[in-house]
């Protein structure tokens, strides 16, 4: 594993020169928002939802549900309103973001679902195989911050390996305190234990307790909640507040269950930034909230598509970073950005270096927090070669305005969008903008090249266009609703 030299850590101790010139450019860019303590850089929280759709808070535009603690952190922070999951469902991106990489680097592309394998009779092609397990080789941003002089800490959901220790859970890919559901009394998938604990609520609290301990050392605390993923089990007082606002006139989409499964979220949100509040540190301490892809077509229109597809609707998410750095607090961005840029956007911040030997597909977004819109990058990938619910294998590409998606079945179908006039992708322009279409594949067929991606390795023998898919979960793609509106006490 390679070691990673931090440019600045707690400990005081002198730098050699080469490590200081190094670190010059964020040594200028941090000296002023960093004033009251320029020995310390600053303390990160990273709050991942799982399957919260673009549109599911306030501040991306939501009217039904109310988020107004999330919504503060907009008011105070930088929201992307182009921002992405750097794939359709939740095990790629997680990767993504750990390692700073595009999936064909480090191989996870799906979440590995044994209701659904490759050569599956309802699978046309046979999809490519993904990795279940995060390659100890790459350097975590956690590994990052950890030999940069961070605390690191989990709590939630992993994916990227089974098991509660080893070389590929947490604990073995960088954070020194983890806290999986089942360590705190929950059983898989469940928002309450046999004593009536919320999730989220309990989640919380050990991430409060960590804050506090570390309060006088940087911390990067990384919370990757299970909410808002289906089954809904919402808190009862919220569950009634939104049948009565949906009796009172709401909309026939909107869902009691699923609002109140984020107000809960909501409510632990505001609990950490009053503790950071309380402590004092929120004038050295980053605050992110995001989402691993999509949600459902239900909350993502009128963006296309679902968790699952390339279409906006399974990649676009909210993204707001809260910081007393940022330039223009209060502002948005409309830059296309991706789950990739959260790595070496923290060890900009962190001051540390990036690892030599790992390529990272991100870039830094701090340009976009001192007010800047160029973040010297051309374009942004996707590749999903492997099949989750109605979805089939896929690639794509963003450049500027235009996108362009691969679809591997049917001889390779291809689509192309101009996502400024038309966000919601109703106007496929492959046919009247040839030569654009092609130069944008010729652009992603080689990007496919240099990274290694998989690719369906042809017809699936087996295929059966009469065979069902499995319902829920990874196989049936969509919110399992049997336990909406059931609650414990």
């Amino acid at each position: 594993m390679t070691i990673v030299t931090p440019c600045l850590t707690m400990s005081g101790r002198q730098l050699a020169m080469r490590a200081v010139i190094l670190c010059v450019p964020w040594l200028l860019y941090s000296v002023e928002s960093l004033a009251a303590d320029n020995r310390r850089p600053p303390n990160i929280v990273l709050i991942l939802m799982d399957d919260m759709g673009w549109r599911d808070v306030g501040f991306m535009g939501n009217r039904f549900v109310e988020t107004p603690h999330i919504d503060r952190l907009a008011k105070t922070g930088l929201v992307f309103t182009q921002a992405y999951a750097s794939a359709p469902n939740c095990a790629p991106t997680r990767a993504c973001l750990m390692s700073g990489q595009y999936t064909p680097r480090h191989g996870i592309y799906t979440v590995v679902d044994p209701r659904q394998p490759p050569g599956s009779p309802w699978h046309k092609l046979q999809a490519a195989e993904s990795k279940s397990e995060l390659d100890t080789n790459i350097v975590t941003i956690a590994e990052s911050l950890r030999d940069g002089g961070y605390a690191t800490a989990f709590f939630g959901m992993w994916n990227l390996g089974r098991g509660r220790s080893g070389p590929v859970t947490p604990g073995g890919q960088g954070f020194q305190h983890v806290v999986f559901p089942e360590n705190i009394g929950f059983g898989k998938d469940a928002y309450f234990d046999s004593n009536g604990n919320y999730l989220s609520d309990r989640l919380t609290d050990e991430v409060l307790t960590f804050v506090e301990q570390n309060r006088e050392r940087p911390f990067f605390a990384y919370l990757p909640d299970h909410a808002v993923h289906a089954p809904f089990e919402p808190k009862p007082d919220l569950l009634k507040k939104y049948e009565q606002k949906l009796a009172k006139g709401g909309d026939r989409r909107d869902d009691p269950a699923y609002a109140a499964t984020i107000e809960a979220v909501d409510q632990n949100v505001g609990r950490i930034v009053d503790l950071l509040t309380r402590l004092k540190l929120t004038e050295n301490t980053v605050v992110i909230f995001t989402s691993d892809n999509g949600g459902t077509q239900q909350y993502t229109a009128p963006l296309k598509g679902s968790k699952g597809q390339l279409y906006e609707g399974g990649i676009r998410v909210p993204l707001v970073v809260s910081w007393p750095g940022l330039k223009k607090p209060g502002s948005q961005c409309d830059v296309p950005v991706s789950s990739v840029d959260l790595y070496p956007t923290l060890t900009d911040l962190a001051g540390i270096n990036l690892p030599r030997e790992q390529v990272l597909d991100g870039v830094s977004l701090t340009p976009a927090f001192r007010g800047e819109s160029d973040l010297r990058r051309q374009r942004l990938f996707w590749h999903f070669p492997c099949y989750v619910g109605k979805a089939t294998p896929s690639s794509a590409i963003r450049e500027g305005d235009f996108k362009l998606i691969e679809f591997f079945e049917d001889g390779g179908h291809r689509e192309l969008y101009n996502l400024r006039a038309d966000p919601g992708e109703e106007r496929d322009l492959a046919a009247t903008m040839p030569d654009k279409a092609a130069a944008l594949y010729r652009t992603l067929k080689a990007w496919q090249q240099e990274t290694g991606a998989a690719v369906p390795s042809g017809s699936n023998p087996t295929y059966d266009p009469k065979a069902e898919r499995p319902r829920g979960g990874q196989g049936g793609g969509g919110r399992d609703k049997s336990k909406r509106g059931q609650s414990k006490p």
